[in-house]
This record gives C-alpha cells, sequence and structure tokens, in this order.
C-alpha cells in the first residue's frame, strides 16, 4: 500500500554527505537520494487508509508497521519494515522510477531528492494542514533523531551534566534535548570552532575543541568534571570518536548513547575494561520515537512553540542548486540547508 506525493521542502542531512563522500552505505546505484522531507499527497494506492490526497505528510524513513514486536514493544522502534529499505525497491521488489527507460534505485523509504515520490503508506505521517513544510521537514530526521536522543534514549536527568560529540544539525538538536530534560552542564566538542556560538545559544553551557586541548578529550572531560560525564553522545559517525565519548562517561553510572552514523564496514575496538565499572554504551535510531505515533506531536508541539527549528535552519535553496548546498555543507558554516521544490 503506497502513497504517490508531492515534496515541497527536504534537508540535505549529513547522511547524504557521507554517501556522496565515501558510499560507506554500500548502496545500489543510480538512485535518488534524500530522506527528511516534507510534502503533500497527491494519490493513493488501494488499501491506503490513514493518509487522503491533500494531507500535508512527514516522509518517514523509519516506517511504522504497527504489526512486528519492534512495533508492539513500548520500548522499541526499529520496524522490521525497514530491513526492506535494504534492496532500495518497493515491497513488490520494483522500482517506482525511471530515467530514460532505466530504473532508478529508491533510497531510506523516502527519496525526497525529486518533485514525487512513492511512499508506502507506512513511512509517511500525516501533520497538522498549517504546518509550514520548509521548517518542519527537519523533524523527518535530523532535529527528532538529536532530540530524541536525550530525551528516549539516555533519559538524561534534571541537574545531570552531558557531553555532546559533534554539533552539526544533529548534534545541535542532541543539546537542545539535554536542555529540555534539564541538564545542568552541557558541554559541546567539535573541532570547528565556529559552531560554538550556535552550540551557546541552544544550550550548551561550554565547548571544547580537542585540537587545542594538551591532553585527550576524554581527560580533560575526567578534570572537569571529577567524575566524568553523566551522559555522552557522539553525533559524528566515527569510530574514534564514540571510544573517546564512552571514555569520557562517568564509569560506575555513564551512558554513551551513538547516534551519528557508523561505517558498516568497520569494527569498534574498545577494552573490555570500559565496562566492568557499569559504564553503558548504547545504540539509537531516530531518537527512539515510533515515527508514525510520535512525529505529528511533534509537530504540534513545533506549531504551539513549545520547539523551535529556526535556528538548525541556516541556509534554504531551491532543489536545483543542491550542488551549492553538498559545497555550503563541506565548508562547516552550514548547520542545515533546506531546499524548496
Amino acid at each position: 500500500m503506497s502513497t504517490t506525493g508531492q515534496v515541497v521542502a527536504t534537508g540535505l542531512c549529513g547522511t547524504e554527505m557521507k554517501v556522496l563522500g565515501s558510499k560507506h552505505l554500500d548502496l545500489l546505484y543510480p538512485t535518488i537520494l534524500g530522506h527528511e522531507g516534507a510534502g503533500i499527497v497527491e494519490s493513493i494506492g488501494e488499501g491506503v487508509s490513514t493518509v487522503k490526497p491533500g494531507d500535508k505528510v512527514i516522509t518517514l524513513f523509519l516506517p511504522q508497521c504497527g504489526e512486528c514486536t519492534s512495533c508492539l514493544n513500548s520500548e522499541g522502534n526499529f520496524c522490521i519494515q525497514f530491513k526492506q529499505s535494504k534492496t532500495q525497491l518497493m515491497s513488490d521488489g520494483t522500482s517506482r522510477f525511471t530515467c530514460k527507460g532505466k530504473s532508478i534505485y529508491h533510497f531510506g523509504n523516502t527519496s525526497t531528492f525529486c518533485e514525487y515520490t512513492v511512499i508506502k503508506e507506512i513511512s509517511v505521517a500525516k501533520i497538522d494542514a498549517v504546518a509550514p513544510l520548509e521548517k518542519v521537514c527537519l523533524i523527518s530526521c535530523g532535529f527528532s533523531t538529536g532530540f530524541g536522543a536525550a530525551i528516549n534514549t539516555a533519559k538524561v536527568t534534571p541537574g545531570s551534566t552531558c557531553a555532546v560529540f559533534g554539533l552539526g544539525g544533529v548534534g545541535l538538536s542532541v543539546v537542545m534535548g539535554c536542555k529540555a530534560a534539564g541538564a545542568a552542564r552541557i558541554i559541546g566538542v567539535d573541532v570547528n570552532k565556529e559552531k560554538f556560538k550556535k552550540a551557546q545559544e541552544l544550550g550548551a553551557t561550554e565547548c571544547l575543541n580537542p585540537q587545542d586541548l594538551k591532553k585527550p578529550i576524554q581527560e580533560v572531560l575526567f578534570d572537569m568534571t571529577d567524575a566524568g560525564i553523566d551522559f555522552c553522545f557522539e553525533a559524528i559517525g566515527n569510530l574514534d570518536v564514540l571510544a573517546a565519548a564512552l571514555a569520557s562517561c562517568n564509569e560506575s553510572y555513564g551512558v554513551c548513547v551513538v547516534v551519528g552514523v557508523l561505517p558498516a564496514s568497520v569494527q569498534l575496538k574498545i577494552s573490555g575494561q570500559l565496562f566492568f565499572s557499569g559504564r553503558s554504551l548504547k545504540g539509537s535510531v531516530f531518537g527512539g520515537w515510533k515515527s508514525r505515533q510520535h512525529i505529528p506531536k511533534l509537530v504540534a508541539d513545533y506549531m504551539a512553540e513549545k520547539l523551535n527549528l529556526d535556528p538548525l535552519i541556516t541556509h534554504t535553496l531551491n532543489l536545483d542548486k543542491i550542488n551549492e548546498a553538498v559545497e555550503l555543507m563541506k565548508t562547516g558554516k552550514c548547520i542545515r540547508c533546506i531546499l524548496l521544490l
């Protein structure tokens, strides 16, 4: 059961940047990238009942079928239907995209870097009819992933100390989540000092550049806090950074959350002694949100001014300027570029 929709706005996420840089996600080509989108339903297939033509929707790279063990478990959100996306085809084994007679593969259940796309019903969420799509498209991935990692996955506690490694769009959303949860101290870590001002505006109490330090970042963080960090977040997708984040945690009760997409082909090598004392390492996908259930609520919170997405959007361009957007991301001066169609 699928829907056809017009993509109105889509964000250029770090995931696409990684695909363009190294193809480490082991994709099939040619493919239409893009997964952080919002649009309007144009038509629906047989059996579709939760959306209708004209509805505003958020695209969901992580579906919610409502039937698998993960969907039925209150603590799970990794729907088994996500694995279908690995084929980069629809459920019937075919693609809905062609170019000059040649089949084009789908991406992330969504493929939002195009004017129209075809998505399964379980990968779209109907939202408020007056929601500004050029803003709330961020809830499709980046904001939800970071904010939820703090709120749902780590369950940051009031008065705690947090460290966020990587201050891109996702990392800054983690900062916002830590602040919303009542963290007393939020330390941003990034090699790009130009991101520090934005991080502090969103809730970071201080920021560090590891390249300016005389000791490893984990040692500095231990010195700053006396006992290590309560909650650490790796929001880059770098194995070395993840090892440092884990080592920065309080050895007894510290929690390290993996938010960034790590290379699939590389194994993580860390000392087992880091866990002997009690610290833990947790994975997180889409911030722990059940996509179709929770995303409309996040949009409603934005409309009620309980969430502020605007600081995350630094650039807005038309889709035909996507190559300019890629270059902006490479400079490190762009947090999120929204592409309009």
